[in-house]
């Protein structure tokens, strides 16, 4: 988190002057709570690695899930249909969004 003289608060990644707009305040792995860390704008926010990545593994763990419990059937028995093509990635998108969503939300300040 920077201050600059007017005491108004900068994002920590693009220097983007913060305002009165939606901050989220990242800190960096295996910092304490209590340690600081940065605060940035929503754009740089949504791009956070370490949240991306941590949202791709749920996104891929639990999308495997439910692919499996609801389209196993068809996977396994090889009648696949055009609906699939859609039905699959949207089923591996929904954690992704949930899961980043959820992070953003347990960041903002």
């Amino acid at each position: 988190m920077e201050t600059s003289n007017q005491g108004t608060t900068t994002c920590g990644n693009c220097g983007k002057d913060l305002g009165d707009s939606f901050t989220f305040a990242f800190r960096p792995p295996g910092a304490a709570a209590a340690t600081g860390g940065s605060v940035k704008c929503l754009p740089c926010a949504v791009m956070h690695w370490p949240m991306l990545k941590r949202s791709a593994i749920a996104a891929v763990v639990v999308g495997t899930l439910l692919t499996a419990l609801n389209q196993g059937d068809l996977l396994v028995s090889g009648q696949w249909n055009s609906a699939l093509y859609w039905k699959i990635p949207l089923t591996y998108c929904v954690p992704f969004l949930v899961a980043t969503y959820g992070a953003l939300t347990n960041s903002r300040r």
